[in-house]
């Protein structure tokens, strides 16, 4: 089934039920739920036959699928367990992590609530909430859907926010494929997509001495020289500048999965 398609049938169903959940009966609200249960029950009972007759590299294959993975999680037939897709989450989301100085450590999973440690100097970078709160909550909800909640260690209390302030939104970058190693590019509006020896980071592209793009500056290993004024920049080190000292480009969060490579958005 197409993307589109899906994204038609998820919309028709939410209409539906928002249509039954206005109807003024409650009986016949009650006879709607209990409909749709008993429908759900059957499809899963049936899936399950078919799951027990698959061999286990067809299992896998079919649970790497968006739709049929779904299913399978609703009918708790999911042949990962959850601990080793938290796992698998955390994994997609430690390049982004490692260029802030810091690791996750996974202590455990129990009740659908994982338990989580920010490591290294990540826990005091000034972007560790939006890392835990975007980036790793991101990963693991593409990995983990079923994931209860998370609990975590190390973790600074974020700045308040402004009441206006709207939530990311995260966009796949089609510029990331184009990428080799040693490479950058300039990616949407204002973003700057470097690849360092395999591993993406994205940040603003914008020089933090003069404020000019860098996406046209030279990368040697992990840094970047900023083409107008000559300015080095350590991309794998959260992008802190090494001439002159003290400065530092602003990171944005990237996750690079099944998807696609994506960044939070108005972040």
């Amino acid at each position: 089934m197409a993307a589109t398609a899906e994204h038609e049938l998820v919309e028709r169903v939410e209409a539906l039920t928002a249509k039954l959940d206005a109807l003024a009966d409650p009986g016949a609200r009650a006879l709607a739920d209990e409909l749709a249960a008993s429908i759900v029950r059957l499809y899963g009972a049936g899936l399950e036959r078919i799951i027990a007759m698959l061999d286990e590299a067809t299992r896998a294959a079919l649970a790497e699928d968006g739709v049929v993975g779904s299913l399978l999680l609703i009918h708790d037939l999911h042949p990962v367990c959850l601990g080793d897709r938290v796992a698998e989450g955390l994994d997609s989301v430690r390049p982004y992590l490692a260029s802030h100085g810091g690791d996750v450590e996974l202590l455990g999973v129990e009740g659908g609530v994982a338990r989580l440690r920010l490591r290294g100097s990540c826990h005091g970078c000034a972007a560790s909430a939006r890392t835990l709160e975007r980036a790793i909550g991101q990963a693991l909800e593409a990995h983990a859907p079923d994931l209860r909640g998370l609990e975590v260690e190390g973790l600074a209390p974020p700045p308040p926010a402004p009441s206006a302030a709207a939530p990311a939104d995260w966009v796949v970058l089609a510029e990331a494929g184009l990428l080799g190693r040693g490479q950058v590019v300039a990616a949407g509006d204002d973003l700057l997509l470097a690849n360092v020896a395999g591993t993406l980071l994205a940040y603003r592209d914008c020089c933090a001495v003069c404020g000019g793009g860098l996406h046209d500056g030279a990368l040697t290993g992990g840094t970047l020289r900023c083409p107008g004024c000559g300015a080095a920049f350590d991309l794998p080190r959260a992008g802190r500048s090494t001439s002159p000292v003290g400065l530092q480009l602003e990171p944005v969060p990237l996750l690079r999965g099944a998807g696609g490579v994506r960044v939070a958005a108005g972040t």
